[in-house]
């Protein structure tokens, strides 16, 4: 419960700041008001990575869930009973989106101030803090750059600039990594942001304030992002970051990785978490299914994190109807065949009775078989997906909050995706080592997040092709495509971000071309490349968006990024 206050604390004070508090001017304009003692810049930090991990449930929702969690393929919508179709997304609305930019836009303004007050010259003037902030600005920059393209960077944090352009992605990839490797100088061989009240320790949400963790996260950051950019037109500069960053302290084991815990009980306007969705809308209309692509390459390599991902179906009886008419009705038989093909694929025992328009199946109950939802489903094979078919999510992903139970914690960085990362640019032939090692203990790593037993990890390791880099470069570089998309499992926005780049999974980055079964979506079955503007950004800095514009491409969510073009 420390800590949760704390964590108020900081965010009610960050409050009062952006509203202009009178209390807060006085310590401007009395400095005897509060002593030295008193005032740190660590009890900003806790807010500003709530607020960028756990936003509150209306974006975490709309932003994450919606949006990142189902354009990465992990999550899927649009059973029989969601309120949320398949098609929900990929078919564009304004006003999911607009909760998506208006809240990871606005995020900029919290950064803003925290980092105007611990720069030289700030009121809460600390080297240390400033650095943190830099690798904060990077991780922020790089999933708002990841998501939207051309984003205002470069001006952004200047408060006498209310309209600021909107950089390129180049831009923005060279100026976030040059201000990683200022964090990285600033931080040096230090391992504390200082003494008494400037002791940075669990206001620290990701590292509990070991200085030598932030800056391997800044490395490892800055690894993903060359190897991200390399290859990209004028990304001159990825070649020698990624030499740099592999010669440097990485994310590598346990100790390492950047998990920021849930907050059980902080309310989910101040603190979200998928429970908050799951539970608190009511009634099965807002629960969500793991998806095919996901659940497969779990069972069918014979992966353990399969019971820790998610719940083996519920099964029982079930009844399938043809409609009176429509073309769900000219479609039932290709409909039902296409839902009972999945139970096939997962190797489910059913016994069907009856025939025709209508008939049921009887599916065993308590068994462990795991069966993921197709993404992209249209509305006309709605009826025919029954939820007790398919695999939801395991409990510690969706538990509710104030009942005493442990909620997974936010994914930031892990130490299996610095593994992955360095194997990955050995295969490309930009660094030297052994890629097989590194990508089995990029597996090993990932695993015992989700606390799979070492036995368990170890037969994985030595058993299955999965966990071999035996093929050809092409082959490897797909292997380590998916493990790097599997271990980002409720990190949407990064899962996004490795189909987009790499190509794989190859069944998501296809898209979908069978309207019978799936959505067109405006993308007309293709898969989605970026999210479009907030309405906000038209409204109050339209001419630098449309400038933007101009130079990215149509604001349209089939608009390829800067690095997805290499």
């Amino acid at each position: 419960m420390k800590g949760i206050l704390k964590t108020i604390s900081a965010t009610l004070l960050l409050v009062f700041v952006l509203a202009g508090c009178s209390d807060f001017e006085e310590i401007n304009t009395r400095p005897d008001a509060f002593g030295s003692d008193e005032v740190s810049a660590k009890y900003f930090l806790t807010g500003i990575q709530i607020e960028l991990y756990a936003p509150n449930r209306f974006p975490y929702w709309r932003a994450q869930l919606i949006h990142a969690d189902r354009y990465a393929g992990q999550f899927t919508f649009g059973f029989n009973g969601a309120w949320w179709t398949g098609a929900l997304a990929y078919d564009y609305n304004s006003a999911y989106t607009d909760a998506a930019y208006d809240w990871i836009a606005g995020y900029v303004s919290n950064l803003s101030v925290y980092q105007n007050f611990v720069k030289e010259g700030g009121d809460l003037e600390n080297q240390n803090f400033y650095a943190i902030g830099l690798v904060m600005k990077g991780l922020y920059y790089q999933m708002y750059t990841d998501t939207f393209g051309m984003v205002p960077y470069s001006e952004a944090l200047d408060p006498d600039i209310i309209t600021p352009k909107l950089d390129s992605q180049s831009e923005i990839y060279r100026g976030v990594i040059a201000e990683l490797d200022e964090a990285m100088a600033i931080i040096g061989d230090q391992t504390v942001t200082g003494e008494g009240i400037e002791l940075l320790a669990e206001n620290d949400l990701f590292f509990n304030g070991d200085l030598q963790q932030w800056k391997k996260l800044a490395n490892t950051l800055k690894l993903r992002m060359a190897l991200r950019a390399q290859g990209a037109p004028g990304a001159d500069f990825a070649g020698t970051a990624i030499s740099e960053a592999l010669q440097a302290p990485l994310l590598s084991s346990e100790m390492d990785n950047a998990l920021m815990e849930k907050d059980t009980e902080i309310d989910q306007f101040g603190n979200a978490a998928y429970g908050d969705v799951w539970h608190n809308f009511a009634g099965i209309g807002s629960h969500w299914n793991v998806s095919k692509t996901l659940i497969d390459y779990l069972r069918e390599n014979n992966d353990p994190r399969l019971s820790r991902y998610a719940k083996p179906i519920i099964g029982g009886e079930f009844t399938f109807t043809k409609p009176a008419e429509g073309s769900g009705s000219s479609l039932f038989d290709k409909h039902v065949d296409f839902v009972l093909g999945e139970l096939d694929n997962a190797g489910v025992p059913y016994t069907r009775n009856g025939s025709g328009d209508e008939f049921t199946i009887s599916v065993p109950q308590d068994q462990d078989y795991y069966v993921g939802q197709p993404s992209r489903l249209n509305p006309e094979i709605f009826p025919h997906v029954k939820n007790d078919l398919f695999s939801e999510p395991a409990d510690w992903i969706i538990n509710p909050k104030n009942q005493g139970l442990e909620i997974f914690p936010e994914i930031v960085f892990t130490a299996a995706e610095g593994n992955f990362l360095q194997a990955e640019a050995i295969i490309k032939g930009l660094g030297t080592g052994d890629a097989q090692e590194l990508y089995q203990e990029g597996i090993r790593q990932a695993m015992k997040i989700w606390r799979v037993e070492e036995s368990e990890i170890e037969t994985f390791i030595a058993n299955e092709e999965m966990a071999q880099l035996n093929g050809t470069d092409e082959e490897n570089l797909e292997k380590i495509a998916i493990q790097r998309w599997i271990v980002s499992y409720t990190d949407g926005f990064e899962a996004w971000a490795v189909v987009r780049d790499t190509g794989y999974p190859s069944e998501l980055a296809s898209g979908v071309s069978d309207f019978d079964i799936y959505a067109a979506g405006t993308l007309n079955g293709k898969y989605p490349q970026r999210m479009r503007y907030g309405n906000q950004e038209y409204n109050t800095n339209g001419a630098n968006v449309e400038a933007a514009i101009q130079e990215q491409g149509p604001d349209e969510q089939g608009t390829e990024l800067w690095w997805a073009q290499n």
